[in-house]
């Protein structure tokens, strides 16, 4: 598990949003009596209440965060990213839109959705985090070949968007790496970006060409998708 920051949803937003689910429900003693009706929480329209709120909240959050500094980049002669595949496509996003790598969890799907990029709500830690498709998103063809490699692990990105964490289910995590920012420079300068939504630029990593997102294009284009 890779982390960039602590994880805040669960403490603060527990309070705002009643997860009868972990203590009543599947997740908890099942003494809840709407359990033999519902069979699962996730078919309960208490739940389903809970997760709009949450997507609720991303809106009315949005205009109190103020955007990422970067005063401290400026001074160092690298940047970190997360290197992660989509398909048969390798991207990059800094990592300092990153709150950690986690592994993959059941997506439930909400009726009404909102936007063709949200999935669902997924539980993280007893708290519900609104699921997006970054392959919706980008624009990308969501039929890439699948890797061959029993060993490769389908893993869920929790970003910090501008309204509060989301999570994105991603096809490989190849880990987080130091680029030279003359290197960086060099790709945003070459117009490659050009043809591809929320690109920077195209640089060569171990032998791929590697997609560098705009993070703040990107976590823009998440928050009007969850509002």
């Amino acid at each position: 598990m890779i982390a960039a920051d602590n994880f805040s949803l669960t403490h603060e937003d527990a309070q705002a949003i009643d997860d009868c689910w972990n203590r009543i429900g599947v997740h908890g003693d099942k003494s809840c009596p709407l359990l033999s009706e519902h069979i699962h929480c996730r078919n309960c329209a208490v739940y389903s209440a809970a997760a709009t709120r949450l997507l609720d909240r991303y809106a009315l959050q949005q205009k109190d965060r103020g955007q990422v500094s970067t005063a401290a980049e400026s001074e160092v002669k690298t940047r970190s990213l997360l290197m992660f595949r989509l398909g048969e496509e390798w991207l990059g996003l800094a990592t300092r839109s990153l709150v950690e790598v986690a592994p993959l969890q059941a997506i439930h799907s909400l009726p009404h959705q909102r936007s063709r990029a949200l999935l669902g709500v997924a539980n993280v830690r007893g708290a519900l985090v609104a699921c997006l498709s970054l392959v919706e998103l980008l624009g990308l063809d969501g039929t890439g070949s699948v890797a061959s490699d029993m060993r490769v692990m389908p893993r869920m990105l929790i970003i910090a968007a501008h309204g509060g964490p989301v999570v994105v289910p991603v096809d490989e995590v190849d880990g987080i790496h130091a680029i030279d920012e003359h290197i960086l420079e060099a790709a945003s300068r070459s117009g490659t970006q050009a043809s591809a939504k929320f690109t920077r630029g195209v640089l060569p990593f171990k032998g791929r060409s590697l997609r560098w997102l705009d993070e703040e294009q990107l976590l823009s284009a998440v928050t009007r998708s969850l509002t």
